[in-house]
Formats: C-alpha cells, sequence, structure tokens
C-alpha cells in the first residue's frame, strides 16, 4: 500500500534550502518493496533540492536514504568528511520530532544521499492506496 502526505508548512515546522529558510512544498507516496522504503516525491511549490535535480537530469532516482538514530551527530560527522547539508526539513511527527537531511554527494557519489531521523511515529496519511486501487 502507499501513503500519501504533503510535506509543508505547518505540517514540516522547519524547512531549509542552500542554508537558507526555505518552504517548498512536494507530495509524498510511501511504500515498501521487501524491507526497502520506496518513495515517490511530486514536486508542487518553491526551491528545492527535487526541483534542481527534475530540471538538470529528468526523473529518475534522486537519492538514497539511510536511517541515523542521532541527526545532530550525523551532521557533525558528514561536515567533518566535507559533506554539506543542502536541504533539510524536521518536526513533522506529532511531536515535533523526525527530520531528514539531504547532502551534497551528487557530484561526488553520483547521488544525493538522506539521512533520516524517524519520528516516534507519523501523523495519519492524507490517503492510503492500495495496488487494486
Amino acid at each position: 500500500d502507499w501513503h500519501f502526505y504533503t510535506y509543508q508548512k505547518p505540517l514540516v515546522k522547519k524547512m531549509s534550502y542552500t542554508g537558507e529558510e526555505a518552504d517548498y512544498k512536494s507530495r509524498l507516496a510511501l511504500s515498501y518493496l521487501g524491507p526497502m522504503r520506496i518513495e515517490l516525491i511530486e514536486v508542487l511549490e518553491g526551491d528545492s533540492l527535487y526541483r534542481d535535480f527534475i530540471e538538470e537530469h529528468g526523473y529518475g532516482v534522486q537519492h538514497f536514504g539511510v536511517l541515523v538514530d542521532d541527526m545532530e551527530l550525523a551532521l557533525e560527522e558528514a561536515q567533518a568528511a566535507g559533506l554539506e547539508m543542502t536541504m533539510d526539513g524536521s518536526g513533522f511527527g506529532p511531536y515535533g520530532d523526525g527530520h531528514y537531511a539531504y547532502l551534497n554527494t551528487e557530484k561526488t557519489l553520483g547521488i544525493a544521499y538522506e539521512l533520516i531521523q524517524r519520528p516516534k511515529r507519523r501523523h495519519p496519511p492524507e490517503k492510503i492506496m492500495y495496488p487494486s486501487d
């Protein structure tokens, strides 16, 4: 099944892009293929890493994500390795938790990497679609 969310303010409390406060809007569809989470992203409004990727490459695999337990520590380690954060969003869980952050790895590794600190739980999805829908 696919769970749909629109990531925008106020659901995502804080957003940044290229070091500046941002206000972008994207629709996400989340599902699983075995143990792997699949995320489809539709760009709706505002400047973002997603929009830049489409303009530069067209549609395709834009990033790989990895789960982290401590985003602050993960970002410190990334910066120490010479990887800057290009875009992030936080506070999308019901308790104000949850944080995603993209690193500037596309030129060196061929793809963007996303660090993900999942919220303790998610808000209910806007809709759920099943494969037969």
